[in-house]
């Protein structure tokens, strides 16, 4: 009798650990969680890309894989001599590769932040792309980009990957103060509050 209960028990535990399996959708399981990403990509020797991440999973499907950053991504880009150039942050980021073609594909979103650190220009934006084969990134969404020569805000923005060249699309109500002389002073009889200065 007792032998009985025992094989019932060991039948029954293990047909609900076998219910539990029979539920789990391997689509949505990544195959690997990484903490803590860190990756490095150099060329002779030179240092051209560094990603870091604070949770990196990664998922397989037939025709595609891809890695997914749902806690964020830091991408910091270096120029021919070394010198830390670009960097870009994310919320959120996702990096596709084709098992077809081989093509490579990353898209990041979620309060974008586009940095040269070279050119002092910020762009800001909410979905961004990057296609490593032609070396560009773009976004169809709104942008917001700061230079010490002005601020820009339009829809549309692409640039090559080092954010060198960016170019807004559709812009509108954007402005620019370019100073040469700092010791020139500027008024602005539009919006001055105070007595004019007499010509002399």
């Amino acid at each position: 009798m007792a032998t009985a209960l025992a094989v019932a028990f060991v039948v029954f535990s293990c047909k609900g650990k076998l219910s539990e399996a029979d539920r789990l959708n391997l689509d949505e399981t990544p195959l690997q969680r990484v903490a803590g990403m860190f990756y490095v990509q150099t060329e002779n020797g030179i240092l051209q890309m560094r990603v870091e991440a604070p949770l990196m999973e990664v998922y397989d499907k037939d025709t595609c894989s891809y890695d997914l950053f749902p806690e964020g991504l830091s991408v910091f880009g270096y120029a021919e001599d070394g010198s830390l150039e670009t960097i870009i942050r994310s919320n959120k980021a996702r990096h596709d590769k084709s098992k077809i073609s081989g093509d490579e594909h990353w898209s990041a979103f979620g309060h974008v932040v586009v940095k040269n650190v070279i050119k002092g220009e910020t762009m800001e934006t909410d979905t961004i792309y990057w296609d490593q084969g032609k070396k560009e990134i773009y976004t169809e969404c709104y942008v917001k980009m700061y230079s010490p020569s002005g601020f820009m805000q339009g829809y549309g923005m692409r640039s090559d990957d080092m954010a060198r060249n960016a170019i807004i699309h559709q812009p509108f109500d954007s402005y620019g103060i370019v100073v040469q002389d700092s010791t020139e002073v500027l008024i602005d009889s539009a919006n001055f509050i105070g007595p004019l200065l007499k010509k002399k």
